[in-house]
Protein backbone atom coordinates (compact mmCIF):
# COMPACT_ATOMS: atom_id res chain seq x y z
CA UNK A 1 0.00 0.00 0.00
CA UNK A 2 1.46 3.35 -1.00
CA UNK A 3 2.19 6.23 1.32
CA UNK A 4 -0.38 8.31 -0.54
CA UNK A 5 -3.13 5.98 0.70
CA UNK A 6 -1.90 6.28 4.26
CA UNK A 7 -1.90 10.06 4.01
CA UNK A 8 -5.46 10.10 2.71
CA UNK A 9 -6.62 7.79 5.48
CA UNK A 10 -4.85 9.99 8.03
CA UNK A 11 -6.62 13.04 6.62
CA UNK A 12 -9.93 11.19 6.80
CA UNK A 13 -9.30 10.35 10.45
CA UNK A 14 -8.49 13.95 11.30
CA UNK A 15 -11.49 15.28 9.40
CA UNK A 16 -14.11 13.04 10.97
CA UNK A 17 -12.44 12.36 14.34
CA UNK A 18 -14.03 8.94 14.63
CA UNK A 19 -14.32 8.03 18.29
CA UNK A 20 -15.86 5.27 20.33
CA UNK A 21 -15.88 4.21 23.94
CA UNK A 22 -14.67 0.78 22.89
CA UNK A 23 -13.12 -1.23 20.11
CA UNK A 24 -14.42 -3.91 17.80
CA UNK A 25 -13.54 -6.06 14.84
CA UNK A 26 -14.64 -9.11 12.98
CA UNK A 27 -13.53 -12.68 12.69
CA UNK A 28 -11.99 -13.84 9.41
CA UNK A 29 -14.34 -13.06 6.53
CA UNK A 30 -14.10 -16.47 4.87
CA UNK A 31 -17.66 -16.65 3.55
CA UNK A 32 -19.65 -15.78 0.43
CA UNK A 33 -21.80 -12.65 0.23
CA UNK A 34 -22.23 -12.54 -3.51
CA UNK A 35 -21.37 -14.57 -6.56
CA UNK A 36 -20.08 -13.73 -10.04
CA UNK A 37 -22.32 -14.30 -13.04
CA UNK A 38 -20.39 -15.72 -15.95
CA UNK A 39 -21.45 -15.98 -19.55
CA UNK A 40 -19.93 -19.48 -19.78
CA UNK A 41 -19.41 -22.42 -17.46
CA UNK A 42 -16.48 -23.12 -15.12
CA UNK A 43 -14.90 -26.14 -16.71
CA UNK A 44 -11.18 -25.47 -16.25
CA UNK A 45 -10.70 -25.80 -20.01
CA UNK A 46 -10.61 -23.30 -22.89
CA UNK A 47 -13.99 -22.63 -24.50
CA UNK A 48 -14.57 -19.59 -26.67
CA UNK A 49 -11.70 -17.64 -25.16
CA UNK A 50 -12.68 -18.59 -21.64
CA UNK A 51 -10.78 -20.53 -18.98
CA UNK A 52 -11.79 -21.06 -15.37
CA UNK A 53 -11.11 -23.23 -12.36
CA UNK A 54 -12.54 -23.57 -8.84
CA UNK A 55 -10.69 -24.92 -5.82
CA UNK A 56 -11.19 -25.19 -2.09
CA UNK A 57 -8.76 -22.72 -0.49
CA UNK A 58 -8.91 -20.21 2.36
CA UNK A 59 -11.69 -22.30 3.92
CA UNK A 60 -13.97 -21.47 0.99
CA UNK A 61 -14.51 -22.11 -2.72
CA UNK A 62 -12.26 -19.91 -4.86
CA UNK A 63 -12.80 -19.33 -8.58
CA UNK A 64 -10.51 -17.73 -11.15
CA UNK A 65 -11.91 -16.91 -14.60
CA UNK A 66 -9.78 -15.69 -17.49
CA UNK A 67 -11.18 -14.31 -20.75
CA UNK A 68 -8.75 -14.17 -23.65
CA UNK A 69 -5.44 -15.92 -24.16
CA UNK A 70 -4.42 -18.06 -21.15
CA UNK A 71 -3.46 -21.57 -20.22
CA UNK A 72 -3.99 -23.87 -17.25
CA UNK A 73 -0.43 -23.31 -16.06
CA UNK A 74 -1.17 -19.62 -15.44
CA UNK A 75 -4.27 -20.44 -13.39
CA UNK A 76 -2.27 -23.02 -11.44
CA UNK A 77 0.31 -20.36 -10.61
CA UNK A 78 -2.47 -17.98 -9.54
CA UNK A 79 -3.84 -20.55 -7.10
CA UNK A 80 -0.30 -21.22 -5.88
CA UNK A 81 -0.06 -17.51 -5.06
CA UNK A 82 -3.31 -17.76 -3.07
CA UNK A 83 -1.82 -20.56 -0.98
CA UNK A 84 1.47 -18.75 -0.57
CA UNK A 85 -0.19 -15.60 0.75
CA UNK A 86 -2.52 -17.58 3.00
CA UNK A 87 0.61 -19.21 4.39
CA UNK A 88 1.85 -15.77 5.42
CA UNK A 89 -1.35 -14.14 6.69
CA UNK A 90 -3.33 -16.93 8.37
CA UNK A 91 -3.76 -16.88 12.14
CA UNK A 92 -4.22 -20.66 12.24
CA UNK A 93 -1.49 -22.01 9.96
CA UNK A 94 1.51 -22.91 12.09
CA UNK A 95 4.62 -21.14 10.87
CA UNK A 96 2.80 -18.30 9.10
CA UNK A 97 4.07 -14.78 9.72
CA UNK A 98 0.99 -14.01 11.82
CA UNK A 99 1.36 -17.26 13.77
CA UNK A 100 5.02 -16.50 14.48
CA UNK A 101 4.19 -12.98 15.69
CA UNK A 102 1.46 -14.29 17.98
CA UNK A 103 3.71 -16.99 19.40
CA UNK A 104 6.87 -14.91 19.76
CA UNK A 105 6.46 -14.17 23.47
CA UNK A 106 6.67 -10.46 22.73
CA UNK A 107 9.94 -10.67 20.79
CA UNK A 108 10.41 -8.88 17.42
CA UNK A 109 9.68 -11.07 14.40
CA UNK A 110 10.99 -10.50 10.88
CA UNK A 111 8.14 -10.84 8.38
CA UNK A 112 7.64 -10.91 4.64
CA UNK A 113 7.13 -7.44 3.07
CA UNK A 114 3.70 -8.57 1.86
CA UNK A 115 2.68 -9.39 5.42
CA UNK A 116 3.99 -6.03 6.57
CA UNK A 117 1.85 -4.29 3.96
CA UNK A 118 -1.34 -5.86 5.32
CA UNK A 119 -0.38 -5.21 8.95
CA UNK A 120 0.31 -1.54 8.18
CA UNK A 121 -3.07 -1.24 6.48
CA UNK A 122 -4.78 -2.92 9.43
CA UNK A 123 -3.10 -0.52 11.83
CA UNK A 124 -4.27 2.41 9.69
CA UNK A 125 -7.87 1.18 9.98
CA UNK A 126 -7.38 0.64 13.70
CA UNK A 127 -6.03 4.14 14.21
CA UNK A 128 -8.55 5.68 11.84
CA UNK A 129 -11.41 4.34 13.95
CA UNK A 130 -9.70 4.85 17.31
CA UNK A 131 -9.80 1.09 17.87
CA UNK A 132 -13.33 0.42 16.66
CA UNK A 133 -11.59 -1.75 14.06
CA UNK A 134 -8.66 -3.47 15.76
CA UNK A 135 -6.33 -6.09 14.29
CA UNK A 136 -5.29 -7.31 17.76
CA UNK A 137 -8.65 -9.02 18.21
CA UNK A 138 -7.06 -12.45 17.74
CA UNK A 139 -7.65 -13.85 21.22
CA UNK A 140 -11.32 -12.87 21.07
CA UNK A 141 -11.89 -14.05 17.50
CA UNK A 142 -10.34 -17.44 18.19
CA UNK A 143 -12.35 -17.72 21.40
CA UNK A 144 -15.62 -17.52 19.46
CA UNK A 145 -14.39 -19.70 16.58
CA UNK A 146 -17.50 -19.62 14.37
CA UNK A 147 -15.98 -22.26 12.10
CA UNK A 148 -15.65 -24.80 14.91
CA UNK A 149 -17.78 -25.58 17.96
CA UNK A 150 -20.39 -22.83 18.06
CA UNK A 151 -20.95 -21.83 21.68
CA UNK A 152 -21.04 -18.50 23.49
CA UNK A 153 -17.76 -18.28 25.43
CA UNK A 154 -17.80 -17.98 29.20
CA UNK A 155 -17.86 -14.43 30.56
CA UNK A 156 -14.51 -14.92 32.27
CA UNK A 157 -12.92 -16.06 28.98
CA UNK A 158 -14.31 -13.03 27.16
CA UNK A 159 -12.98 -10.67 29.82
CA UNK A 160 -9.52 -12.21 29.56
CA UNK A 161 -9.53 -11.87 25.78
CA UNK A 162 -10.72 -8.25 25.91
CA UNK A 163 -7.75 -7.33 28.09
CA UNK A 164 -5.34 -8.26 25.25
CA UNK A 165 -6.91 -6.06 22.55
CA UNK A 166 -5.03 -2.83 21.81
CA UNK A 167 -3.56 -2.06 18.39
CA UNK A 168 -1.05 0.24 20.08
CA UNK A 169 0.70 -2.91 21.33
CA UNK A 170 1.92 -3.50 17.76
CA UNK A 171 5.36 -2.03 17.11
CA UNK A 172 6.87 -1.98 13.62
CA UNK A 173 10.60 -1.44 13.30
CA UNK A 174 12.01 -1.91 9.83
CA UNK A 175 11.19 -5.48 8.78
CA UNK A 176 10.11 -6.62 12.24
CA UNK A 177 6.82 -6.68 14.10
CA UNK A 178 6.65 -6.85 17.89
CA UNK A 179 3.74 -7.22 20.31
CA UNK A 180 4.46 -5.36 23.53
CA UNK A 181 1.91 -7.52 25.34
CA UNK A 182 2.96 -11.16 24.82
CA UNK A 183 -0.67 -12.23 25.31
CA UNK A 184 -1.91 -10.13 22.38
CA UNK A 185 -2.73 -11.84 19.09
CA UNK A 186 -3.03 -10.29 15.65
CA UNK A 187 -5.84 -11.44 13.34
CA UNK A 188 -5.76 -10.12 9.76
CA UNK A 189 -8.80 -12.09 8.62
CA UNK A 190 -10.90 -8.95 8.26
CA UNK A 191 -8.79 -7.69 5.37
CA UNK A 192 -6.59 -10.57 4.20
CA UNK A 193 -8.83 -12.46 1.78
CA UNK A 194 -9.78 -9.48 -0.34
CA UNK A 195 -6.16 -8.42 -0.43
CA UNK A 196 -5.14 -11.88 -1.63
CA UNK A 197 -7.73 -11.65 -4.41
CA UNK A 198 -6.28 -8.27 -5.37
CA UNK A 199 -2.73 -9.61 -5.48
CA UNK A 200 -3.83 -12.54 -7.65
CA UNK A 201 -5.57 -10.15 -10.05
CA UNK A 202 -2.40 -8.05 -10.23
CA UNK A 203 -0.41 -11.20 -10.97
CA UNK A 204 -2.71 -12.11 -13.85
CA UNK A 205 -2.59 -8.60 -15.31
CA UNK A 206 1.21 -8.59 -15.07
CA UNK A 207 1.24 -11.81 -17.08
CA UNK A 208 -0.67 -10.35 -19.99
CA UNK A 209 -4.25 -11.17 -19.01
CA UNK A 210 -6.61 -8.46 -20.24
CA UNK A 211 -9.81 -9.85 -18.76
CA UNK A 212 -10.18 -11.85 -15.55
CA UNK A 213 -12.28 -12.30 -12.46
CA UNK A 214 -10.91 -13.55 -9.14
CA UNK A 215 -13.59 -14.67 -6.68
CA UNK A 216 -12.21 -15.86 -3.35
CA UNK A 217 -15.32 -16.95 -1.53
CA UNK A 218 -17.22 -13.79 -2.47
CA UNK A 219 -14.38 -11.28 -2.39
CA UNK A 220 -14.26 -10.33 -6.06
CA UNK A 221 -11.58 -8.46 -8.01
CA UNK A 222 -11.87 -7.93 -11.77
CA UNK A 223 -9.26 -7.25 -14.43
CA UNK A 224 -10.50 -5.39 -17.51
CA UNK A 225 -13.65 -6.67 -19.20
CA UNK A 226 -15.07 -9.94 -20.47
CA UNK A 227 -13.96 -11.32 -23.84
CA UNK A 228 -16.85 -9.57 -25.65
CA UNK A 229 -15.90 -6.18 -24.20
CA UNK A 230 -18.78 -6.06 -21.74
CA UNK A 231 -18.29 -5.41 -18.00
CA UNK A 232 -18.24 -8.22 -15.48
CA UNK A 233 -21.61 -8.88 -13.85
CA UNK A 234 -21.75 -9.59 -10.14
CA UNK A 235 -24.87 -10.43 -8.15
CA UNK A 236 -24.99 -9.14 -4.58
CA UNK A 237 -26.48 -11.74 -2.30
CA UNK A 238 -29.59 -10.96 -0.29
CA UNK A 239 -28.95 -11.08 3.48
CA UNK A 240 -30.57 -14.07 5.19
CA UNK A 241 -31.84 -15.30 1.80
CA UNK A 242 -31.12 -18.52 -0.02
CA UNK A 243 -27.87 -18.94 -1.95
CA UNK A 244 -29.51 -17.86 -5.21
CA UNK A 245 -31.40 -14.90 -3.74
CA UNK A 246 -29.81 -11.60 -4.68
CA UNK A 247 -30.41 -7.91 -4.14
CA UNK A 248 -29.41 -7.02 -7.66
CA UNK A 249 -26.72 -7.32 -10.30
CA UNK A 250 -24.01 -4.71 -10.79
CA UNK A 251 -21.52 -4.27 -13.63
CA UNK A 252 -17.84 -3.49 -13.00
CA UNK A 253 -14.53 -3.24 -14.84
CA UNK A 254 -11.13 -2.96 -13.15
CA UNK A 255 -12.74 -2.91 -9.72
CA UNK A 256 -12.92 -4.70 -6.37
CA UNK A 257 -16.27 -5.74 -4.90
CA UNK A 258 -16.00 -6.55 -1.19
CA UNK A 259 -18.76 -7.33 1.29
CA UNK A 260 -19.24 -7.83 5.00
CA UNK A 261 -22.42 -9.02 6.68
CA UNK A 262 -23.81 -10.53 9.84
CA UNK A 263 -25.81 -13.37 8.30
CA UNK A 264 -23.31 -15.95 7.04
CA UNK A 265 -21.20 -16.85 10.06
CA UNK A 266 -23.68 -17.07 12.90
CA UNK A 267 -25.42 -19.47 15.23
CA UNK A 268 -28.37 -19.51 17.61
CA UNK A 269 -28.12 -20.36 21.30
CA UNK A 270 -30.99 -20.15 23.79
CA UNK A 271 -33.07 -18.28 21.24
CA UNK A 272 -30.42 -15.61 20.58
CA UNK A 273 -28.61 -15.15 17.25
CA UNK A 274 -24.86 -14.53 17.47
CA UNK A 275 -22.85 -13.31 14.47
CA UNK A 276 -19.13 -12.96 13.86
CA UNK A 277 -18.74 -9.16 13.83
CA UNK A 278 -17.60 -8.43 17.35
CA UNK A 279 -17.67 -5.39 19.63
CA UNK A 280 -14.65 -5.49 21.89
CA UNK A 281 -16.26 -3.34 24.56
CA UNK A 282 -18.41 -6.36 25.36
CA UNK A 283 -16.75 -9.20 23.45
CA UNK A 284 -20.16 -9.90 21.92
CA UNK A 285 -21.55 -9.35 18.39
CA UNK A 286 -21.85 -5.66 17.57
CA UNK A 287 -25.33 -4.11 17.47
CA UNK A 288 -25.82 -2.06 14.29
CA UNK A 289 -28.56 -1.09 11.85
CA UNK A 290 -26.38 -2.34 8.95
CA UNK A 291 -26.71 -6.07 8.27
CA UNK A 292 -24.53 -6.08 5.14
CA UNK A 293 -22.24 -3.63 3.39
CA UNK A 294 -20.76 -3.97 -0.09
CA UNK A 295 -18.05 -1.60 -1.28
CA UNK A 296 -16.83 -1.16 -4.84
CA UNK A 297 -13.32 0.30 -4.79
CA UNK A 298 -10.11 0.41 -6.81
CA UNK A 299 -8.10 -1.30 -4.05
CA UNK A 300 -9.44 -4.39 -2.31
CA UNK A 301 -7.99 -3.80 1.14
CA UNK A 302 -9.75 -0.41 1.27
CA UNK A 303 -13.12 -1.87 0.31
CA UNK A 304 -12.84 -4.80 2.68
CA UNK A 305 -11.81 -2.63 5.61
CA UNK A 306 -14.57 -0.09 5.11
CA UNK A 307 -17.25 -2.73 4.53
CA UNK A 308 -16.52 -3.91 8.06
CA UNK A 309 -16.32 -0.40 9.45
CA UNK A 310 -19.73 0.43 7.97
CA UNK A 311 -21.33 -2.33 10.04
CA UNK A 312 -19.42 -1.33 13.14
CA UNK A 313 -20.36 2.37 13.00
CA UNK A 314 -23.87 2.08 11.53
CA UNK A 315 -25.41 3.69 8.45
CA UNK A 316 -25.48 7.34 9.54
CA UNK A 317 -21.80 7.53 10.44
CA UNK A 318 -20.80 5.33 7.51
CA UNK A 319 -22.35 7.75 5.02
CA UNK A 320 -20.07 10.51 6.26
CA UNK A 321 -17.01 8.55 5.13
CA UNK A 322 -17.86 7.49 1.60
CA UNK A 323 -16.77 10.51 -0.42
CA UNK A 324 -13.39 10.57 1.33
CA UNK A 325 -12.45 6.90 0.88
CA UNK A 326 -9.44 6.53 -1.48
CA UNK A 327 -10.50 4.84 -4.72
CA UNK A 328 -14.18 4.77 -3.74
CA UNK A 329 -16.58 3.85 -6.57
CA UNK A 330 -19.80 2.95 -4.78
CA UNK A 331 -21.43 1.21 -1.83
CA UNK A 332 -24.59 -0.75 -1.08
CA UNK A 333 -25.83 -1.00 2.50
CA UNK A 334 -28.69 -3.22 3.62
CA UNK A 335 -30.33 -2.15 6.88
CA UNK A 336 -32.01 -4.28 9.49
CA UNK A 337 -35.42 -2.97 8.37
CA UNK A 338 -34.79 -4.23 4.82
CA UNK A 339 -34.02 -0.82 3.35
CA UNK A 340 -31.31 -0.71 0.67
CA UNK A 341 -29.05 2.35 0.54
CA UNK A 342 -26.87 2.97 -2.53
CA UNK A 343 -24.06 5.49 -2.82
CA UNK A 344 -21.64 6.61 -5.49
CA UNK A 345 -21.44 5.22 -9.01
CA UNK A 346 -23.33 1.98 -8.55
CA UNK A 347 -26.72 0.77 -9.76
CA UNK A 348 -28.55 -2.51 -10.23
CA UNK A 349 -29.02 -3.57 -13.84
CA UNK A 350 -31.36 -6.30 -12.59
CA UNK A 351 -33.00 -6.18 -9.18
CA UNK A 352 -33.59 -9.38 -7.26
CA UNK A 353 -36.31 -7.50 -5.38
CA UNK A 354 -38.51 -7.79 -8.45
CA UNK A 355 -38.35 -11.57 -8.53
Amino acid sequence: MCRCMYFKMYSLRRRHNIKTKSAGLILPLFFVFFFALFSTGCDAMPSGGHLSDTRLLLDTYCTIVIHGEADQELIDKAFDLCEELEGLLSITIEGSDVWRINNSGGEPVTVDPRTMEVIRAGLEFSELTNGLFDITVGRLSRLWDFSGVKNVPAESEIESALATIDYRQVIIDGETVQLLDPETWIDLGAIAKGHIAYEVAKFLAANGVSGALVDLGGDVVTVGDRHDGSPWRIALRKPFGETNDWLGIIEVSWACVLSSGIYERQFEQDGVQYHHILDTSTGLPVISDVVSATFITRTAIIGEGFSTIAILVGSERAKELFEHIPGFIGAVLVLDNGEILMFGDVEFIDSGQDR
